[in-house]
């Protein structure tokens, strides 16, 4: 029998990470990822762009975990002054911060925000 007279091989279902990907390296960096690794550090332990991690893992259907928010340290006397009084538009002013990252810093405090046009 001729290499030529040999059945072809049936195709197998398609790696998630596209056909240049080893099964065994994209079910390793499944595991690893739902076990609460970054798509930043495996991408630094593996010949991978974090581009690439990420599309491995979108195609194999892992849920991409949101991204976290960094929030710079709660400057002293913020949550004070808000209990105090003091809206997040005036603290976002002293403290040289957005509306935003200022509401998101009291909430991570676990301050309970008042309602609007409310002090």
């Amino acid at each position: 029998m001729t290499d030529g007279d040999l059945p072809a091989a049936e195709p197998g279902p398609p790696t998630p990470g596209g056909p240049e990907f080893d099964p065994v390296l994209v079910a390793e960096l499944i595991q690893r990822y739902n076990d609460g690794e970054t798509m930043e550090k495996l991408a630094a332990q593996y010949p991978l762009s974090y581009r690439k991690v990420r599309d491995v893992l979108i195609r194999a259907g892992v849920t991409i975990r949101p991204q976290k928010v960094l929030l710079p340290p709660t400057p002293p006397g913020l949550v004070n002054a808000y209990h105090d009084g003091r809206t997040i538009q005036q603290l976002a002013t002293t403290h040289g911060m957005s509306y935003n990252q200022t509401r998101r810093i009291l909430l991570a405090e676990g301050v309970q925000l008042r309602r609007r046009g409310r002090r």
